[in-house]
C-alpha cells in the first residue's frame, strides 16, 4: 500500500474539553469528522507524550489518523481548524496547552513549501508535508502504527528511518496507552 494516496492527520490534546479528558476528546473528534465530510479510514493507538513547552503543562495524548476527503489541502485544513474550534481550541500562543490540535501531516504526497513556519498558523500559507513531521516522536510513532510503509515526500526517508534519526531519548518518555 502506498502512503502517497492517503491523507494523514495528527491529533493531540492536553486539556479537558466538554467531551471529557484528552483521550475522550480525541475519540469524540474522530467521531465528529464524518459530519464534516471526512472519513476516518484507520487510527493509531493513543500515546501519552510530555509537552514540548518550556513551562510546566499537562502531558498530551497523541495519535495519527488516515482520513479520506474530496477537499483540496487548504479547504481541508480549514475544516480541521473548525473541528478544533468546536472542541474549544483557541489559538493564542505557540506550544500553549490545548483542548484539541489537529495537524495536516501529509496530503497524498503533495509538497507545498509554505513559508518555512508551522503549517496552519493563522494567515500563513499551508506547508506540506507538515514541517515538523520529521523531528517529532509523538507524530512518528503513531504514524508508523497506521502506515509503516510511509515515506517523507521530500526526503524519501521511510518512517522507520525518521524514528531512528531522532535525537537519543526523544521517544523515551512517549508511551502507548489504551485508546
Amino acid at each position: 500500500m502506498s502512503g502517497q494516496i492517503e491523507i494523514f492527520v495528527a491529533l493531540g490534546a492536553n486539556l479537558p474539553s466538554v467531551y471529557g479528558g484528552p483521550a475522550d476528546t480525541l475519540r469524540s473528534a474522530l467521531r465528529a469528522m464524518p459530519s464534516f465530510g471526512l472519513r476516518v479510514v484507520r487510527c493509531a493507538p493513543f500515546y501519552e507524550t510530555p509537552a514540548l513547552a518550556s513551562y510546566t503543562q499537562p502531558d498530551y495524548v497523541n495519535s495519527v489518523a488516515v482520513i479520506e476527503s474530496a477537499l483540496p489541502p487548504e479547504s481541508l485544513l480549514n475544516i480541521l481548524h473548525r473541528i478544533e474550534a468546536l472542541f474549544g481550541r483557541v489559538r493564542r500562543e505557540r506550544w500553549a496547552p490545548r483542548s484539541l490540535d489537529i495537524d495536516l501531516l501529509d496530503f497524498r504526497g503533495v509538497v507545498l513549501p509554505g513559508l518555512g513556519g508551522e503549517s496552519g498558523q493563522a494567515g500563513a500559507p499551508i506547508a506540506l508535508p507538515h514541517p515538523g513531521i520529521s523531528g517529532r516522536g509523538f507524530v512518528l510513532l503513531p504514524l508508523r502504527d497506521v502506515a509503516p510503509w510511509w515515506r517523507h515526500p521530500v526526503t524519501g526517508k521511510c518512517v522507520k528511518q525518521l524514528i531512528t534519526a531522532l535525537p537519543p531519548g526523544e521517544c523515551a518518555a512517549i508511551r502507548r496507552i489504551a485508546g
